[in-house]
């Protein structure tokens, strides 16, 4: 009899997510503030581009891995939500090594920026309204370009940090979700172990296998992975966890 049949979970679509889109935003705007601003031979630039990519790579990794293990693609988006955390605290870190004010979380300043994501639309030459979502990565930016193309380098940084605000948030709430999904049903893979282990479980010949000599049950032929004898076979009870009977092979 055959176990039931898992299928793989639709995977990819992240170009159209909020979180991987205001990663591009943050990944290009990096790039070019440490071009401008920033020595090209300072390690710094180099770490900052790399956790900018980071950000932006392992969102896409992640819903790509989403269609086999919610496990791995948990990780992946752990990993893009403490890259940007990174980049973050180096833009920080200019403002204040230069001695220059960061916008509080209430200023008109960091209330625009965070506007433009709010949007719900924009207009489209008079086409009626296209959803930010469905705008290309140069139309996306441009809705931005007034502070990330600024002349003043503050003015730059700080709207880079309102956006790795907005992207930390999105990952925090993608992150809650696929914790309670992971918990409430796994993934491909996952799947595939929990037929396994019941597969195992179901292997033993009755006529061969040893009964458990703790509760009778089927034993089934196993390799220790531990122990005094690593590596070597015994019969343990096929309802293990729940009795840890043993029969020596």
């Amino acid at each position: 009899m055959q176990g039931p049949h898992h299928k793989l979970r639709a995977s990819g679509g992240y170009r159209t997510t909020a979180s991987f889109q205001t990663a591009t935003l943050i990944y290009d705007a990096t790039v070019w503030f440490c071009e401008k601003y920033l020595d090209g031979r300072s390690r710094t630039v180099d770490q900052m581009v790399q956790a900018a990519r980071s950000g932006r790579q392992n969102i896409a990794e992640g819903s790509r891995a989403s269609a086999t293990s919610s496990q791995t693609e948990l990780r992946l988006i752990n990993v893009a939500r403490a890259s940007l955390e990174e980049l973050l605290l180096d833009y920080e870190d200019y403002l204040r090594h230069r001695r220059v004010p960061q916008w509080a979380s209430d200023s008109l300043e960091a209330t625009a920026v965070r506007a433009v994501g709010r949007s719900a639309s924009e207009p489209s030459n008079g086409q009626g309204a296209v959803a930010l979502a469905d705008l290309s990565d140069s139309q996306r930016y441009a809705l931005y370009a007034r502070w990330l193309d600024a002349a003043d380098p503050v003015v730059r940084a700080n709207a880079i940090i309102c956006l790795i605000h907005q992207a930390n948030f999105l990952l925090d709430r993608q992150v809650a979700a696929l914790e309670a999904a992971f918990i409430a049903d796994g993934g491909y893979s996952e799947h595939l172990a929990t037929e396994r282990l019941k597969q195992r479980a179901r292997a033993p010949n009755a006529e061969t296998a040893p009964r458990c000599p703790t509760c009778g049950s089927l034993t089934a032929l196993r390799t220790a992975k531990s122990g005094k004898a690593p590596g070597g076979q015994f019969w343990g009870c096929t309802r293990y966890p729940e009795c840890k009977g043993t029969v020596p092979a």
